[in-house]
């Protein structure tokens, strides 16, 4: 490719260069002026949207750029209130006048002169979220939402002492990789006595969390919050129905591999019981891949190796380590996990994560780095709806750029053993993601079909899907309460619920460019980009069909994927 990536500012026409949002009051008169605006031709209806997106893209920035210093010292009390002060007193307001322009733009005569390429696909959008608004949920939706940022706080705060060193769960995670089994049973137990520590206090915030919800599903008019955020997503794709066909076909043609591989790791570790402390070791106890040192080392190879690929993708990460958008090291006071936060004015993401030296950070940088480049190719489209793509699209994007980037991984192996390791690993934990997503995507609609259960009977569910949806050869004697408490480890149970199908959804997605870029690489990239650069200007099938691959997740085309897969691994052994 030969495309240069603009770094001008965006002018504000609307709000004006010097606009600084102090309170609620400071920005009120942009949306009386948007409320209040006559329309008298499609030129004035385009013209509100243009302005509406501007204002709205300002705010957008304005709160991540609150949440993302709250994430990276969560211990900060200001940056903490910072926050909340968006949440308490500026979405409540926003929420009314959103609905109003909303209605005030479907009601317009003038609606079906618009031309643009995507206003369609926003104006669907649109008239969900009239059909879904309920003003007595605002107070509830502000109340779930300073909830919700108590799971990173307990989280983020989660330590563990080894060898008098204090660690985080991610970087005493990266010893479980060590050959020394003793050690890593030790580690492991100490990881989990410190999760179980706070399960009383999750499982209290979780039962807070779910009775919200469901409140807010009956406000608007549904029987429970599935049902609710399959609406409020936009989920017009595909069903619940579909989501449990998706994992009946996951346990059907997923299981038995996982099985198999189990298997093969405990006969190769040479263990008369396979126990979760074996899960990440390698499978003849060769010492964890180390891809990088530093955050700055791991920052360095990831920008090489998407050069490699294309030095357009290179550049997409230059600019953003020049202007400051990345926090990349495990430390005390961070959020866990891990994501790419789209700046909606400035146009250039901010990508946070927690890397301890490990091949799944690498991964992650290479997953969220695809984020990014979705959200740079997207920046100038005309409005914020259609840069505002939905998550089944968004994880294409990154989950994608893990596997097309795999021919250049070299970067991060000097050894070509270790190359193959770490190719060997990744292809074998994508047979695991799909179970896994299985996995909490079941549990989340058990969630809250059965909204009204207790503790116990959350743990009594889990356990049961957990076990529909993972080997038979790992061995939980003694660490019921570990197995029974897994679901505490993810953060969109809490933080943004039913955010987790996509990813299923996107990884057979994924395999499927990476299937076309194995067969012809420039064709393979160049549909992979084509797709991302619609950003919610088309239907999800037409953005996957623009990457040449089908938006399917049928029984048959998994069991397709997967062969695919178990070549590729075939070849790498």
């Amino acid at each position: 490719m030969t495309e240069t990536i603009n770094t001008s500012p965006k002018i504000r026409e609307f709000l004006g260069a010097d606009f600084v949002l102090t309170n609620w009051e400071s920005v009120q008169h942009f949306y009386e002026n948007l409320k209040d605006r006559q329309i008298d031709n499609a030129d004035d209806l385009q013209k509100l949207f243009s302005d509406r997106s501007e204002l709205e893209s300002y705010l957008s920035e304005n709160l991540a750029w609150r949440y993302i210093k709250m994430s990276c010292d969560n211990a900060n009390e200001e940056l903490v209130k910072s926050y909340q002060q968006f949440v308490v007193e500026i979405m409540p307001h926003t929420s009314v006048y959103e609905d109003a322009l909303n209605k005030k733009v479907v009601e317009s005569p003038y609606l079906g002169e618009l031309k643009a390429t995507g206003f369609d696909i926003t104006i669907r959008g649109m008239k969900r979220a009239i059909e879904i608004f309920r003003e007595e949920n605002i107070p509830l939706f502000t109340e779930m939402q300073t909830l919700q940022t108590q799971y990173g706080a307990i989280t983020g705060a989660m330590m563990v002492t080894v060898d008098g060193e204090e660690k985080t769960l991610s970087q005493a995670a990266a010893l479980l990789e060590n050959p020394d089994r003793s050690l890593r049973e030790e580690i492991y137990r100490k990881i989990w006595s410190r999760r179980l520590e706070n399960q009383t206090e999750l499982d209290e915030l979780l039962s807070k969390l779910i009775a919200l919800r469901h409140q807010i599903a009956q406000n608007a008019g549904f029987q429970n919050y599935r049902d609710y955020m399959f609406a409020a997503m936009g989920r017009f794709d595909y069903t619940p129905q579909d989501c449990f066909d998706f994992h009946e076909a996951v346990a059907e043609t997923i299981v038995p591999l996982m099985n198999e591989t189990a298997l093969e790791r405990k006969k190769a570790l040479g263990v008369s019981a396979l126990r979760p402390w074996d899960k990440a070791v390698d499978p003849q106890n060769r010492p964890g891949l180390k891809p990088f040192t530093t955050g700055e080392d791991l920052l360095n190879k990831t920008i090489e190796c998407f050069n490699n690929l294309d030095p357009f993708l290179a550049d997409c990460l230059k600019v953003m380590r020049r202007m400051d958008r990345f926090d990349l090291e495990s430390r005390k006071g961070k959020n866990p996990g891990g994501y790419n936060y789209p700046l909606e004015e400035s146009g250039f993401p901010f990508i946070f994560m927690n890397a301890a030296s490990q091949v799944r950070d690498m991964i992650t940088l290479l997953h969220e780095g695809g984020h990014a480049v979705h959200s740079i190719v997207t920046k100038d489209l005309m409005l914020n709806t259609f840069r505002n793509v939905p998550s089944e699209v968004a994880e294409l994007a990154s989950m994608s750029m893990e596997l097309i980037t795999m021919d250049y991984w070299n970067v991060f192996f000097e050894n070509e053993e270790d190359l193959k390791r770490a190719k060997i690993k990744h292809l074998e934990d994508i047979i695991d993601t799909l179970p896994w997503v299985a996995t909490v995507d079941k549990f989340q609609h058990w969630l809250y079909e059965n909204p009204t259960h207790s503790v116990e009977d959350r743990k009594t569910a889990w356990v049961e899907i957990y076990a529909k949806f993972s080997d038979s050869i790992t061995d939980w004697s003694g660490l019921e309460d570990h197995k029974a408490n897994i679901w505490q480890k993810q953060l969109h149970i809490f933080e943004v619920p039913f955010y987790y199908v996509e990813y299923g959804i996107a990884q057979l997605g994924a395999v499927g460019v990476w299937k076309n870029y194995k067969e012809n690489p420039e064709k393979g990239l160049e549909g992979y980009l084509n797709a991302l650069k619609l950003g919610y200007t088309k239907p999800m099938g037409e953005i996957y069909a623009t990457a040449n691959i089908p938006f399917d997740f049928s029984k048959e085309h998994i069991a397709s994927l997967m062969n695919f897969v178990r070549a590729e691994l075939a070849k790498l052994y």
